[in-house]
């Protein structure tokens, strides 16, 4: 009886997954169980945690201390996290400070959030992880269009988020 219990408080969880994002929720997070894995970024460190570098697919790209794959957000600015609320449910900001494993090159700093607490940037982009990624070496959120925007993973030498396929069905010129 207890397993029933929980297993349909795990669907409950879909439900209201499927209900906050509608049809726009990818299926990696539609499917993902609330485990020690899929809330890795979900807990503060105690202790100033180290970005380290990782190649998934072709791609170097930074990770936390961890391996969890490391994302930006294409609405975010150098000082602003626009990933609030309900999306920063589903997209844990990185807390910082962090400081630099083997092989991460670039600029690491934090920004305040709106809630007072302090996020991790890399190379000005405030650092985020994927409930979606349920271990270290995924990159599913990769080219998502969620929360109003996109999010890319951070590659390790790059100064600008990694471009990825667009999947707008919006017109105009420029992009930008």
């Amino acid at each position: 009886m207890r397993n029933l219990r929980l297993v349909a408080a795990g669907l409950g969880g879909v439900a209201v997954l499927a209900l906050t994002y509608g049809s726009t929720l990818p299926a990696s997070a539609a499917t993902a169980r609330t485990t020690p894995a899929a809330v890795h970024a979900a807990a503060s460190p105690s202790a100033t945690s180290q970005l380290m570098a990782r190649k998934i697919g072709k791609v170097d790209v930074i990770t936390d201390s961890k391996g969890f794959t490391l994302y930006s957000f294409a609405l975010d600015t150098s000082a602003k996290s626009n990933c609030n609320g309900s999306c920063a449910r589903y997209w844990p900001p990185l807390t910082g400070p962090v400081t630099a494993g083997p092989g991460v090159t670039g600029k690491i700093g934090t920004i305040k959030r709106s809630d007072g607490s302090t996020q991790a940037t890399y190379n000005g982009h405030p650092l985020y992880t994927y409930i979606g990624d349920s271990k270290p070496g995924q990159d599913a959120g990769n080219g998502l269009n969620l929360s109003g925007g996109v999010w890319h993973v951070v590659p390790v030498s790059a100064k600008a988020a990694a471009p990825a396929p667009s999947h707008s069905t919006s017109g105009g010129a420029g992009g930008y």
